[in-house]
């Protein structure tokens, strides 16, 4: 597990919202924090704040699509930070377009953002962490809407992806046997402006300000009235991390509809047969054994 005091904190939108929320958490317990964030102005607030918590704070505006500028951001924050323990995946968009309005280009603006530039931190940093032998942590923050989906869809799909990534990142024996862990954040109702700030960077969406837009006027006041505070959320991220737990759910809003779906799943498969039962233990019999005792690849 991760010592977090002393360790070093990389965290893409680290500006605001539960970015900001997380590195207050990891700032307070010691840690030395890389801010990374597109919001060049909020990421100095960030830093003057994150200043007086933590010893050692660094700030890079970084769009995490662009993955030349991911690889030179990290090189410059290990070079002033030491060796990043701690990756935070955390920039994410938010879109409601409805399906009459798609197009190529905001698909690959959500995707690039909230499923690509977890991939790009991951492809980053991942090989560093493997080739350090070290203890470290992956957190991806993800959704409720990666567990349940609703009909905001092509948000749920990048969210639907990230938990997927993560749960089998989790899964897989190199990471395991080199001391990696990985956590996924599923957060439901947080005080954040992800929807007014992804109207600023949506492709073809005129900018309209929150308070001219029903949809988002009416969204920001539930959360504003019943959302948790991200740094409620922090510290939930920063307690996970120190267990080394897969999930950071910060209520339990979903846990009904995850029962449903989970029935619902169930119910949709056929009958056990003699077959299903003899696959199952040729599973477990031949093919387990063989992943079970697989040695970890050597990094390049």
């Amino acid at each position: 597990m991760v010592d977090i005091s002393g360790s070093a904190l990389f965290i893409t939108g680290g500006a605001q919202g539960i970015g900001l929320g997380i590195a207050r958490a990891f700032a307070a317990a010691g840690a030395r924090i890389a801010l990374a964030d597109i919001d060049g102005a909020r990421l100095k607030a960030a830093r003057r704040e994150l200043s007086v918590l933590a010893g050692e704070v660094e700030a890079f505006e970084l769009d995490v699509r662009d993955r030349d500028a991911f690889a030179r951001v990290a090189d410059a924050a290990e070079e002033r930070l030491g060796p990043i323990t701690v990756l935070c995946n955390n920039a994410g968009v938010g879109t409601a377009v409805p399906p009459s309005q798609l197009s190529y280009e905001l698909w690959d603006h959500v995707l690039g953002i909230n499923l690509g530039g977890v991939v790009n931190g991951l492809q980053t940093f991942l090989p560093r962490m493997l080739g350090r032998g070290r203890p470290a942590q992956i957190v991806n923050v993800a959704s409720g809407a990666g567990l349940v989906a609703s009909d905001k869809f092509l948000y749920v799909a990048s969210k639907f992806a990230v938990v997927g990534l993560s749960e089998s990142l989790r899964q897989h024996r190199e990471l395991a046997e080199r001391g990696i862990g990985v956590t996924v954040v599923c957060p439901g109702f947080v005080r954040t402006e992800i929807m007014a700030n992804s109207l600023k960077h949506e492709p073809g969406n005129p900018c309209t300000p929150a308070s001219q837009d029903p949809a988002t006027e009416a969204r920001d006041r539930i959360f504003e009235r019943y959302g948790l505070s991200p740094d409620v959320v922090g510290e939930q991220v920063l307690r996970a991390v120190q267990e080394n737990r897969l999930y950071v759910h910060p209520d339990r809003m979903l846990a009904g509809p995850i029962h449903e779906r989970t029935r619902d799943l169930l119910e949709a498969m056929p009958s056990g047969t003699e077959r299903d039962r003899q696959i199952a233990a040729i599973f477990e019999r031949e093919i387990m054994p063989v992943v079970r005792s697989a040695p970890p690849s050597e990094p390049e």
